[in-house]
């Protein structure tokens, strides 16, 4: 990989811990910023691996990142405006189901075996199941409910369709994208028990946010093979 890609990502983890700093000091629109600014350097690394390797993959996974930076805006929004914090959450949510869409149109070209129709089963029964104790144990609006039918079952089928590819096709691209997937799927569970569970962990937070940054990266890093 080239230096400059590797300092990139470097500064990408910079900006995310400064943000993480800044929103545990209930900093918010500074933490936003740097927020934004963070996610600005995955994108940025997809579109040099994009313009380096010019395939409709490429170009399907920087959409998907560029939905990604503004989900991470706007969720982060929410605390800016809270008055209108539940709608902007949910407009966040929106932008990261579109990006995970995108993520899916540029897998499935890669998984034409009959194997994917269970890595599509075997996501959508996973999210299922989360689904049920999620809405069992915890207290969920109904407005969080539906758009997280929808949004679960996109990540999770994503996920499973990804480590189905770096299974059966285990190139290199395949496998750094796969990790980034199960660590960007990994976050989202994290987030979802710090947030719903009734007990809010600052650990756990950070635990969600580096899992997911790490998550974005190798999916940005993957571009480049």
């Amino acid at each position: 990989m080239k230096p400059s890609i590797c300092i990139m990502i470097v500064l990408g983890f910079l900006l995310q811990a400064l943000f993480i700093h800044a929103e545990h000091k209930e900093k918010y629109l500074l933490a936003d910023i740097l927020k934004g600014s963070a996610s600005l350097i995955f994108v940025l690394i997809g579109l040099k691996a994009y313009q380096t390797v010019n395939f409709a993959f490429n170009k399907q996974l920087l959409v998907g990142l560029i939905f990604g930076m503004i989900g991470d805006i706007l969720l982060n929004l929410r605390y800016v405006f809270p008055k209108q914090g539940q709608k902007i959450f949910l407009i966040g949510i929106v932008a990261f189901l579109i990006g995970h869409v995108m993520y899916l149109l540029a897998l499935i070209p890669q998984a034409r075996h009959v194997w994917i129709w269970y890595c599509v089963l075997l996501g959508a029964l996973t999210a299922a199941g989360l689904l049920a104790y999620i809405f069992k144990t915890m207290e969920v609006k109904k407005a969080f409910k539906i758009f997280g039918v929808f949004y679960l079952g996109a990540v999770f089928i994503m996920t499973a369709i990804a480590i189905g590819i770096a299974i059966f096709t285990p190139t290199k691209r395949a496998i750094i994208y796969a990790i980034g997937a199960v660590l960007f799927t990994a976050s989202d569970v994290v987030l979802i028990f710090n947030t719903f569970s009734g007990v809010t962990r600052f650990s756990m937070r950070i635990m969600n946010l580096t899992l997911y940054y790490l998550g974005q990266i190798l999916i940005a890093v993957s571009m480049f093979f």
